[in-house]
């Protein structure tokens, strides 16, 4: 379940309550650092996260709008555009081109089924 984590990390912070996040030291070492990348962009649209070496815990809450930097991992540009349409106000993310490295119609798919994208 390593690249689907990045969009776990947002269901939890969607969720009520902590969600524990451990034995996925993997994703350190993914297109980019996935867990430093998901906690922190998780921390700017204002959810307590405690990153951890092979995982984090999650605090769920309200997502706000925020900038977002995808690192240049689809993965991250993807759970982030998820994440956008949970949040309360715009969610910007940065370098998101890499998406079509492993989903080239997200964007078309994602406007088609109610996705707020700018760009």
């Amino acid at each position: 379940m390593i690249d689907e984590l990045p969009a776990f990390f947002v269901a939890a912070a969607a969720a009520s309550g902590v969600t524990s996040v451990s034995g996925a030291e993997e994703l350190r070492v993914k297109e980019s650092d996935r867990i430093a990348a998901m906690c922190n962009g998780l921390r700017r649209l204002g959810i307590r996260v405690s990153e951890r070496a092979d995982g984090a815990l999650v605090h769920g809450g309200s997502l706000r709008g925020g900038r977002i930097e995808s690192r240049g991992d689809h993965r991250i540009a993807m759970s982030f555009a998820v994440a956008a349409q949970l949040a309360g106000d715009a969610v910007e993310i940065a370098d998101c081109d890499n998406v079509a490295t492993s989903f080239p119609g997200f964007e078309a798919m994602a406007r088609r089924v109610g996705f707020g994208l700018v760009g």
